[in-house]
């Protein structure tokens, strides 16, 4: 195992990790059928989640991309050596 494929491995394993806490933490986009019925009370720090959410969600995607190239790189490096 060369010292690529290790390196490639503990970047996977970290951006994998990355991505399920930072989807965990983010707010749900909808508040589903209570939110619906019962209204939604969270106007106050709106702007602040709003914010926060957002820089969540651009750093999943980011963390998705890298997730992507790292997974390709991987695989042509283990055809190219085998």
């Amino acid at each position: 195992m060369s010292i690529i494929e290790i390196i490639s491995g503990v970047v996977l394993i970290l951006a994998a990790v990355a991505i399920v806490g930072l989807t965990l933490a983010q707010e749900s986009k909808g508040k589903g059928l209570s939110g619906a019925i019962m209204g939604d009370n969270s106007m106050m720090e709106a702007g602040r989640t709003r914010a926060k959410d957002a820089k969540m969600a651009k750093a999943t995607k980011i963390l998705g991309i890298v997730f992507i190239v790292v997974t390709i790189l991987v695989s042509v490096l283990s055809v190219m050596k085998g």
